[in-house]
């Protein structure tokens, strides 16, 4: 195992200096001790190097060997990585709990797959065929949900002059033979090994033009975010970062589902992986993780293996949209992570920078933003990767360095306010500080697949809501009672789409999921009621008038009493809505 070796000559936490290492390679992993803790190069001065380390130091000793193992931090990605838990340099935490128990012991080494579980394997190929990187060659039922698409691996084509039958196979036995041009031969497996800190390869990148369905109002309505898009969930503690995630990751229309816990609280973690076998797909009814992957790491892990998790979780997506997939990350959260990079800098007596956080921060968060995308495959296919970071930014500051280096970088900024939050107002995205830079690009596709006027309500209702904004610092002042009735019924009308579009029961049945139709009609009923109402405020028409309290109650409430398979609801609003206000204009005139 060992080829290179050096000797430790200090130590500081997870961060491990060695001497006699001349001969190592940056990013090189290496096994540190006699316990041989998983570690990586990152610094080499001379003869002199940098170690991180994935598990605890203490215990381990000036003198002792580092031994080099000449590949970088790299995974093993095959059937198997769906339904499963793994911590942050992907290791198996069911398999590990099944070794040794409630404890992770040092120096366990570098677990990945099982490589004993034989799979159903059929092939796609055959002996004389061309093949090129990227092409499928066999499938393999990883789940109910998922099949597991078996390609070639990247930099690898030829002629196939060896080809198993469809048949059923470990993922260390040889499927194919492969010769290139060259006459070199290489054996291909049902597994691919890929450094975690390198990016892919793909076809091309293509033009984001489809949203990501979430079934959430406030989401896909007013602030969309895009398949192949980024999106931070900023919000302090309480705010309900997480209870979003799990919205996103139940309704939304990606494939395979992707969440890194990279540092939050250890209860929080539990509770994610606890909560998450137990969640149905609405779309199957089978288990949602039949296709899901779980990267756990928590607080009081070692820091090191926090800040590989997201290169973890973000290589096994990759993997996934090669396959034609389209997957969503959802990051939990990367305030943790930074937190990681920053103790990581202040162990290597970098110089800090903004509130200790290191010069880099700001490139490291665009090179893991930047793997989001939709794109044409090496096979040819298309797929995406989504990216969902949560941010916790301390006393919910949004002008701390790692918001505000997010927002460079996503094009969705969906900001939590702890004063929704706390009056029980969920999803708690405050429609003031959000912002989606995807509503232009998708305006074609909701033309095409909702309604030619669907943005221009959308737009019109955010208009109302920006209007009652400042409408309130007036009412601060001198009350309401001094406004004239058009403006009041602004007032009015804006609470309606906050209590009955803004606002969303996640344990509602008809309510938790909203399909993007319905969405549009209720945007339609509101936006009526105003026209309707306005057209009596011209008329010097009593605001006490203008609100039925009966007509307002049953828009509000008909997010609960219209079913989503059943809209004519919606058409009998507006009918009532028609029938009411020409009634009291006739009274008027």
């Amino acid at each position: 195992m060992k080829h290179n070796e050096g000797s430790i000559i200090y130590i500081n936490g997870p961060v491990v200096k060695g001497t006699n290492m001349g001969h190592f390679k940056m990013r090189e992993m290496v096994l540190v001790g006699e316990d041989k803790l998983i570690a990586e190069v990152i610094g080499l001065n001379g003869d002199v190097g940098t170690i991180q380390v994935y598990e605890e130091t203490e215990g381990v000793s000036l003198g002792e060997t580092i031994y080099g193992l000449e590949t970088p931090l790299s995974l093993n990605l095959g059937p198997g990585l769906i339904g499963n838990i793994f911590d942050g340099i992907g290791r198996p935490l069911n398999k590990i709990a099944e070794m040794s128990g409630d404890f992770m012991p040092l120096g366990i080494g570098l677990l990945s797959l099982d490589f004993e579980k034989k799979w159903h394997v059929v092939m796609k190929v055959s002996v004389g065929d061309i093949v090129i990187s990227g092409q499928i060659f066999a499938e393999v039922i990883e789940t109910g949900l998922v099949t597991h698409k078996v390609m070639i691996p990247p930099g690898v084509e030829g002629v196939v002059t060896f080809a198993e039958s469809t048949g059923d196979y470990t993922l260390k036995d040889i499927l194919l033979k492969i010769q290139d041009k060259n006459e070199i031969i290489t054996d291909v497996k049902m597994y691919q090994e890929w450094p975690v800190r390198k990016a892919r390869p793909i076809g091309e990148r293509m033009r984001i033009s489809k949203p990501l369905i979430t079934g959430q109002r406030v989401i896909d309505t007013f602030f969309p975010i895009a398949k192949g898009g980024t999106a931070a969930i900023p919000g302090g503690f309480g705010t309900g970062k997480t209870m979003t995630q799990h919205q996103l990751a139940k309704w939304s229309d990606a494939d395979i589902i992707i969440y890194i816990g990279c540092g939050e609280r250890g209860n929080e973690m539990t509770d994610v992986l606890e909560e998450f076998p137990k969640l149905i797909d609405p779309k199957s009814g089978k288990a949602i993780m039949e296709r899901t992957v779980l990267i756990a790491n928590t607080s009081n892990m070692p820091v090191a293996a926090r800040e590989a998790s997201i290169y973890t979780g973000i290589t096994m997506a990759e993997y996934y949209r090669d396959m034609g997939y389209h997957v969503a990350i959802m990051a939990d959260s990367t305030s943790r992570w930074a937190e990681a990079l920053r103790e990581i800098s202040g162990r290597l007596e970098e110089m800090p920078a903004e509130e200790g956080y290191p010069a880099y921060l700001s490139y490291r968060l665009a090179e893991f933003y930047e793997r989001a995308g939709y794109v044409t495959t090496l096979n040819g296919s298309e797929g995406s990767i989504t990216i969902i970071g949560a941010v916790s930014p301390a006393g919910g500051d949004f002008s701390e360095p790692v918001t505000e280096n997010t927002k460079r970088y996503v094009n969705a900024f969906l900001a939590l306010d702890r004063k929704l939050a706390y009056a029980r107002h969920y999803p708690a995205i405050n429609w003031l500080t959000s912002y989606s830079g995807y509503i232009k690009m998708l305006s074609e596709w909701y033309s095409d697949n909702v309604a030619d006027d669907a943005i221009e309500h959308r737009n019109k209702i955010m208009g109302l809501l920006q209007e009652e904004s400042k409408l309130l610092d007036i009412v601060q002042l001198v009350g309401e009672d001094v406004l004239p009735d058009s403006q009041r019924l602004i007032l009015e009308i804006a609470r309606i789409v906050k209590t009955g579009i803004l606002q969303q029961n996640a344990f509602h049945k008809d309510d938790s999921f909203v399909p993007l139709e319905k969405q549009y009609k209720m945007l339609k009923v509101v936006w009526h009621l105003y026209v309707r109402a306005n057209e009596c405020a011209e008329k010097d028409i009593p605001m006490s008038r203008l609100r039925d309290v009966e007509l307002f109650e049953k828009i509000v409430k008909m997010k609960y009493n219209i079913p989503n398979d059943n809209l004519e609801g919606l058409k009998d609003l507006i009918a009532e809505t028609d029938a009411y206000y020409d009634a009291l204009l006739a009274q008027y005139n």
